[in-house]
Order: C-alpha cells, then sequence, then structure tokens
C-alpha cells in the first residue's frame, strides 16, 4: 500500500513541501486545520540580492472568539499592492535566472488577474499550476528509495556567490533555476 501524505495549503510552498508531494502516493490538503500565522500558508522565501526575502499575501479572518479560524475561512486582504510587489520581487531575483522568462507567462497571472476571495482557492490554484510545470501527476508509483535524490542535494541559484547556497526556498526557487530539470531535484 502506497503513502498518503497530510500537508497544509501552501502559497509557492518549500522545495520540501514539493518533495513530499511527489513522493507520496496520495495527498490529503488538510482544510479543517486551525489556521496558523506567520507559516507557508500565506507566505513563501526566495532568494533575493540581499539574501533570503519573504513575500507574504496580506490576509483577514472572521472575528470569532477564542477559536482559531480555519483554513477554508481565510480570506485574501485587498490591502496595499501586495500583488504588484510580489511580482517584482520575483522579477528583481529571478530575473537573470535561467529559467525566469520560460515560465513567467505561466506565472504572472497569479500577480495581475482579480483574485479569488479565499486564500485556500488561490492557493489550491497555485498548486495546480506549479504541478503542471514541474510535471508532477497523481497516481504514481514513486521511484524507490535508492533512486531519490538526497535532501541536501544543492542546485543552481542566481546569488549564490553572494549568499552561498540556501535550502528550501520557494518552489519558484527551484524551477527558475533549474527549469524542467527541477523535477529530478524532487
Amino acid at each position: 500500500m502506497g503513502s498518503v501524505v497530510r500537508l497544509h495549503t501552501t502559497y509557492f510552498g518549500p522545495i520540501q513541501w514539493y518533495q513530499q508531494l511527489y513522493r507520496s502516493d496520495g495527498v490529503f490538503i488538510d482544510t479543517a486545520e486551525p489556521y496558523i500565522k506567520q507559516t507557508i500558508r500565506n507566505h513563501c522565501l526566495i532568494a533575493g540580492p540581499n539574501g533570503v526575502q519573504k513575500l507574504t499575501v496580506p490576509v483577514s479572518h472572521p472575528k470569532v472568539s477564542d477559536l482559531q479560524p480555519k483554513p477554508n475561512q481565510i480570506r485574501i486582504s485587498s490591502h496595499g499592492n501586495w500583488q504588484r510587489q510580489h511580482w517584482h520581487a520575483l522579477q528583481t531575483a529571478y530575473g537573470d535566472s535561467p529559467f525566469f522568462m520560460y515560465y513567467e507567462d505561466d506565472l504572472r497571472p497569479f500577480f495581475t488577474e482579480e483574485l479569488p476571495e479565499l486564500l485556500i482557492d488561490f492557493n489550491a490554484s497555485i498548486v495546480k499550476k506549479m504541478c503542471e510545470l514541474l510535471d508532477i501527476s497523481h497516481p504514481r508509483i514513486p521511484a524507490p528509495p535508492h533512486l531519490r535524490t538526497p535532501e541536501n542535494k544543492e542546485y543552481y541559484q542566481v546569488f549564490r556567490e553572494r549568499h552561498g547556497f540556501l535550502p528550501n526556498l520557494s518552489i519558484l526557487d527551484l524551477l527558475f533555476n533549474m527549469g524542467n530539470e527541477a523535477i529530478l531535484y524532487l
């Protein structure tokens, strides 16, 4: 019997999140868990010119006395111009990467088009697009353990000479730097 992995919803999640997704026989995205602030649910980490940069989607949630809201209650806030700021940050960080130009048309709509009301719906559309770009589909038979890539394998990063290798950043880092070979890292 294969493995089914329980994951949290995520905004352009870290590489290890996608490794779990890829290596499992199935995935369950938990929408009933309490929403926890300052997690991958509404932010991602990228490698920018000045080091690791955190991109955060502003959210709002219903006022529920003494209870943490569920992910399916978290709304994307219209506060600020975060979509444009995130896209600009990605252009600055990855504009010179080997594959940014190849994927920018696929990813730009997440930063320029009208958003769904709920964060969980936005994140689901991101995961669907990333799985398409990475060529991840389920169900699948995972590779035998002896054929899997080690967790700490390094890959090319644009600012590596400045900051050294930065592990487990957003899946965007791997995609923009490795292109269609990203799947080999997962």
